[in-house]
């Protein structure tokens, strides 16, 4: 990422929305950004491995996983998918586990906590929704950008 998240807000406050402070990082990328892939799915991440599978191409893929605090959607396997596919990061409205393997991975991660309990696979998802959590709409194709003093979005490319 090329600009700091406080200077895109100083100079598109108008054009952007901004995330509440709920995220913590975990991924080995502090700072990312990239277009938006959203997926929404409940205690199941079989959605969020088939499209980390994917060439990311510098997307980040958000996932609405409905701030469950009962089981994790990304670990270290899935975020190394996300590495070697070319995702910028991955955005969880829930958990993610195998927090030191997710940090040894060259991908941004941020998610609203850590828990040790996997997810079901019953192949139960929702792809290229609106989203939203955390005070934003989260919309296919809008831009994410993120850093550690927070996240924001845009329905364009921002610059300085």
């Amino acid at each position: 990422m090329s600009y700091a998240v406080t200077d895109l807000c100083d100079a598109h406050s108008d054009k952007i929305q901004v995330a509440e402070p709920m995220f913590a990082d975990f991924g080995g990328v502090l700072a990312f950004s990239g277009p938006i892939r959203t997926l929404k799915c409940f205690e199941d991440n079989s959605f969020v491995r088939s499209e980390l599978e994917k060439p990311g191409e510098g997307r980040v893929l958000v996932v609405d996983g409905g701030g469950s605090l009962r089981c994790a959607l990304l670990g270290g396997n899935l975020a190394e998918l996300a590495e070697d596919n070319n995702w910028a990061g991955v955005v969880v409205n829930g958990c993610v586990r195998d927090c030191e393997e997710i940090e040894g991975c060259s991908v941004g991660v941020k998610a609203v906590a850590a828990h040790p309990l996997k997810s079901r696979k019953q192949n139960i998802g929702e792809l290229g929704l609106p989203v939203k959590f955390g005070g934003v709409e989260f919309r296919e194709g809008d831009y994410l950008y993120a850093d550690v003093d927070g996240l924001i979005t845009a329905a364009e490319a921002l610059e300085l």
